[in-house]
């Protein structure tokens, strides 16, 4: 009986290896329905050689960047470094012709009395030049300021228009101390520098407390020093060479000064200021306001681009409207103003701490302060 069963079960064995080796190879096992809506078939595998090449992934490019003009990139930035050394002698030479300002500049300028200084001090200070203090107080009792009565001290005039404005309006007669005109025909030239300055002077205040800036106070000197350069290159350039000189826009114009000077206004004014001993610091954030027209946003350190900018918004702004470029900021938006001389400037503005600019621009007490002021822009004489 065993032996029979034994026999039942190898033939049963042989047939299911026959039907298995018979059986279609490419028909697939089925499978539950929710198995198949959850995992579908794979697609059958090709050979490597006869698949087609990968597609690559799509990435939303960025916008390209805007071109540089041409005129600016043909400028070749030149720095005392890149003089040779005759060349560079006779020019350090020549700036220390210029006259030093008075002693009490370095003190207004130190970092110490900038942090720190009282009302006090500052009237210490300037009484102790008593020209200086004469056109300072003249200054003050300007229309333009719109006191309501006068004012016989710099104490006083701190307490109605800021340590700031009175410290900006002392640095303008110091510094004039050391520029004078040599000729009658220069005259015109470094009356439009003076008020160009003051103009950017008042704005660089009034924009630096709209966007809270820190350091108010030093912003605005830097960009009354920022204007030492174009002062001590009126000076220096020839009488002939002055001619339209500062209505350029500033590529062309520090084309022409590299060719007349060897440097431009922005270098030449770090050296003089070097020779003078002010401090190192203030000298580069100076300088580093000219060279913005150079100098891509992804260069700066980032936190140091709103003053930077703002400095050389201002100083520009402060050329144009002393120069009837520009008739008043009425509708002026930063951002569309177009031109070789703004192309960085325009990257820098998309710093988030500047985004109120354009509103603050169109403040009406900006815009009534500045109609004053190319009205009846007080001048260093």
């Amino acid at each position: 009986m065993s032996t029979l069963y034994l026999w039942i079960a190898l033939v049963l064995a042989a047939a299911l290896g026959w039907w298995a080796w018979r059986r279609p190879a490419s028909r697939p096992m089925s499978a539950p329905a929710s198995t198949l809506t959850a995992f579908p078939p794979q697609p059958t595998r090709t050979p490597r050689s006869a698949r087609p090449a990968p597609v690559a992934t799509v990435v939303p490019a960025a916008p390209p960047a805007e071109p540089v003009p041409p005129e600016l990139a043909a400028l070749v930035w030149q720095r005392e470094t890149d003089l040779e050394t005759s060349r560079r002698e006779v020019l350090l030479a020549t700036i220390r012709g210029i006259p030093r300002p008075p002693g009490s500049l370095q003190q207004l300028l130190s970092p110490e009395f900038v942090a720190r200084a009282s009302s006090a001090e500052l009237s210490e200070l300037v009484m102790a030049e008593p020209l200086i203090a004469a056109k300072v107080l003249g200054t003050v009792n300007a229309p333009f300021y719109g006191l309501h009565r006068p004012v016989n001290g710099v104490g006083q005039a701190v307490t109605f228009l800021g340590m700031n404005t009175v410290r900006n309006i002392c640095l303008q007669y110091m510094l004039a101390e050391a520029f004078k005109p040599r000729l009658a025909s220069s005259k015109r030239v470094f009356d439009e520098v003076w008020k160009a300055s003051a103009i950017a002077s008042e704005l660089s205040v009034r924009l630096g407390k709209a966007l809270n800036l820190p350091d108010q106070g030093g912003l605005a000197t830097q960009v009354v020093l920022g204007f030492v350069g174009h002062l001590a290159t009126a000076s220096l350039m020839p009488p002939e060479a002055l001619d339209s000189w500062l209505s350029r826009h500033r590529v062309d114009r520090t084309a022409h000064e590299q060719a007349v000077m060897d440097l431009s206004a922005s270098e030449i004014g770090g050296l003089l200021l070097k020779s003078w001993s002010l401090p190192d610091a203030l000298i580069a954030d100076v300088g580093d306001i000219g060279r913005l027209l150079v100098t891509p946003v992804g260069s700066i350190e980032p936190a140091r681009v709103p003053r930077l900018a703002l400095s050389y918004l201002c100083s520009r702004l402060g050329e144009r409207l002393a120069l009837g470029q520009l008739p008043s900021l009425a509708d002026y938006d930063a951002t569309q103003d177009l031109g070789p001389d703004t192309h960085h400037l325009r990257s820098c503005l998309a710093h988030p701490a500047l985004a109120g600019l354009n509103a603050a621009l169109q403040a009406p007490e900006l815009h009534t302060a500045l109609q004053l002021m190319l009205d009846i822009t007080p001048r260093a004489k």
